[in-house]
């Protein structure tokens, strides 16, 4: 077994140098991961951003878009014969369709490629002919990520920590009162484990639907084909004698199956290969669930990026696995704030995930976090309100079609008035009711060359691309 461990990373060593040496010397490729909790737009993100760079009339903060040395864009088969290809035709369909809505989220990795055209910049520019650089965009549902940080826990770590967790949601009542209605030392009792990890199950759905977002493990949440299967029938219990064949002993056997079989393999095929990172965020959202929320979120992104491995990529870092180089956090949903509050929101990105930005700016990454809309579903009006111009985002509502404009209520300026209470775990806000309102997509009528409209798309993509594209 160790023999085959050594040839396998040997073996992945191996491809990884040939396809860094086939990088650069001929073809560029660039895997831009697209990740993020439950409802952040990862979808939206990736279908938006490649209409944008087939039509780029909407593109002018990317250099090589906006200076035209970017000459030609198309689709072409993904390398990966065996990982989904990013449903993107219908999921532009849906978007920019007679009755445009929102499109299904992706339930499991799925992948597309670009490749792009490009005249060179600089001196030589006029000696060398136009060269290729490949798009692979890498999707990956914001469930799993969750997972992630359980490779470096122990059962009873992990127990400890869910259990607390759950105690301090309502939303885990009743998952509470069942487990300590159980003997774990007691003789595993397959249909009473099963009873367990579907009242596990619902406490996380549920503590989801209410705005949390560390809500693992991920595949409890979306299982896909492994639903029902032992690997995703174990729940956290407190401490104690954990003899062989007892409930407690079974449960921390299949805890770890899942990190071998499910958590490892998703690391290591996919996650790893990552030198390009979106992270979405719905900080809106969050901010509306209130404190506990906010500060949920916060540590859930802080244990995401324990897992990317950040730093610059060279010859030999291919020997052990890609480095991520840049790394952009981005609070979507931008266009359900008028422009004047942007900066405050990009503030509070900024400050919501400092923790973990500093340690991908330790080792060496570049990091950049601002506020976008993939698809612009509002636009802006200010009305007179109590002798003052009130600033308003106007849009159709989802649940009804009619258009309305709303106030959402004013970010702080002051990002701490949020983190503090947050870190606090106040229950709600003191002084301030922030709502979120659900747009349904605008109807767009998009001119010849042109992607569906956005906010700072284009500043997003030249941060992830644009020195690949000189």
């Amino acid at each position: 077994m160790v023999i085959g461990a050594i040839s396998d990373r040997i073996g992945r060593g191996v491809e990884s140098v040939t396809s860094s040496v086939s990088e650069t010397f001929f073809e560029p490729v660039i895997r831009l991961g697209v990740t993020g909790l439950s409802r952040a737009g990862k979808t939206v993100f990736i279908t938006s951003l490649v209409a944008n760079l087939l039509d780029r009339g909407r593109m002018p903060a990317l250099q090589a878009a906006s200076s035209g040395r970017i000459q030609s864009v198309f689709l072409q088969p993904q390398p990966d014969d065996t990982v989904a290809r990013f449903d993107y035709e219908n999921h532009l369909a849906a978007l920019t369709g007679r009755d445009p809505h929102w499109p299904e989220s992706t339930r499991t990795v799925s992948e597309l490629r670009l490749s792009m055209r490009v005249r060179p910049s600089g001196l030589l520019s006029g000696l060398s002919g136009l060269r290729t650089v490949h798009l692979d965009i890498v999707d990956y549902p914001g469930e799993w990520l969750l997972d992630l940080p359980l490779m470096g826990q122990s059962y009873e770590e992990w127990s400890a920590t869910s259990l607390a967790r759950a105690e301090a949601r309502r939303e885990g009542e009743a998952f509470i009162a069942a487990v300590r209605d159980v003997d774990g030392a007691a003789p595993l009792e397959e249909p009473q484990a099963q009873a367990l990890a579907a009242r596990f199950s619902a406490y996380l759905r549920d503590a989801r639907e209410a705005g949390y977002s560390d809500c693992t493990p991920g595949r409890f949440l979306l299982p896909g084909e492994l639903e029902g299967s032992p690997v995703l029938t174990f729940v956290p219990l407190p401490q104690g004698d954990a003899r062989r064949g007892s409930l407690r002993r079974e449960m921390a056997r299949r805890f770890e199956a899942y990190k071998a079989q499910v958590v490892k393999p998703f690391f290591r095929d996919h996650f790893a290969r990552i030198d390009r990172q979106v992270v979405l965020v719905d900080a809106l959202g969050a901010i509306h669930s209130g404190p506990r929320a906010v500060e949920d979120l916060r540590g859930a992104m802080v244990e995401i990026l324990k897992a990317f491995r950040p730093g610059r990529n060279s010859f030999l870092t291919a020997l052990m696995g890609r480095r991520v180089e840049k790394i952009l956090f981005a609070a979507t949903k931008a266009d359900h704030l008028h422009h004047t509050q942007h900066p405050r929101l990009t503030a509070i990105m900024e400050a919501l995930l400092r923790d973990a930005r500093d340690r991908a700016d330790y080792a060496g990454a570049t990091t950049e976090a601002m506020a976008i809309a993939a698809l612009r579903a509002t636009v802006e009006e200010t009305r007179e309100h109590g002798g003052r111009g009130l600033d308003l985002v106007r849009g159709r509502l989802l649940e009804t079609g009619k258009e309305a404009a709303f106030h959402p209520g004013t970010l702080p300026e002051d990002p701490n008035h949020l983190l503090s209470p947050a870190r606090a775990g106040e229950a709600k806000w003191l002084d301030e009711d922030y709502r979120v309102m659900r747009f349904a997509p605008a109807r767009l009528s998009l001119k010849r060359g042109e992607g569906p409209p956005h906010i700072r798309l284009d500043r997003a993509a030249e941060f992830l691309l644009g020195d690949k594209l000189r």
